[in-house]
């Protein structure tokens, strides 16, 4: 497995080399060693579990404008590497049901591996490092950081969501949701101490805001 996981590795740099919005190649090896620790604690298939941790942005239509292209070359890849078109069909169901925009409207039961990448996801979106990344993603996007007429948005399904918002206000509509819709013991204990990070930050950054010194 150490081979195969090698390989996937190396792909995975090679596609992700040029991304420049907080979901690269840095941020994929924090969900693979998040995932690996949750995974000691949770009886998974850990192949599929550190696979699907590996790839599970390539894909996705917030770092490629074409997903169908990427998509085949994940399969060819698996392929190419010695997996069966079963485990390729598993990695897919974890990929496209795990993210938080996909279950807005209504919540994908993944199985245990799929629960355990989508917690080590989450967990990298949210404490210290979480912040950092929300302000990345934000100014790659050309986000406003904050505007105290803007409210959060509420009731979103995947489309509004996508929709630009501002910086701050992305914690309220997602990042402070996450600490409760995590699906592991070891993932819930990691996630309080990263949503306290959060909570402290925007306390001082509305200080700061409002000219307290």
């Amino acid at each position: 497995m150490i081979r195969e996981l090698r390989r996937i590795q190396e792909f995975v740099q090679e596609e992700l080399a040029y991304e420049t919005s907080g979901h690269d190649y840095t941020h994929i090896m924090r969900v693979v060693s998040l995932a690996r620790t949750i995974l000691k604690g949770e009886s998974a298939d850990e192949q599929l579990v550190l696979v699907a941790a590996y790839l599970h942005d390539v894909s996705d239509d917030k770092v490629t404008t074409n997903p169908a292209a990427k998509r085949k070359a994940i399969v060819g890849k698996l392929t190419e590497i010695g997996y069966d078109e079963h485990f390729i069909g598993r990695v897919f169901e974890i990929v496209d049901h795990m993210s938080f925009s996909a279950n807005l409207a209504t919540h994908y039961q993944l199985p245990i591996e799929g629960k355990i990448v989508q917690d080590a996801d989450r967990l990298d979106a949210i404490g210290a490092i979480g912040i950092a990344r929300t302000f990345y993603f934000g100014g790659h996007f050309g986000e406003v950081m904050y505007d105290p007429h803007i409210m959060p948005r509420t009731g979103m399904d995947k489309a509004e969501y996508r929709k630009r918002g501002t910086v701050i206000n992305h914690f309220y509509e997602k990042l402070l949701k996450l600490k409760d819709q995590m699906n592991t013991a070891t993932a819930k204990k990691i996630a309080e101490h990263r949503q306290q990070v959060m909570l402290d930050f925007l306390h001082e950054f509305m200080d700061e805001w409002n000219g307290q010194a």
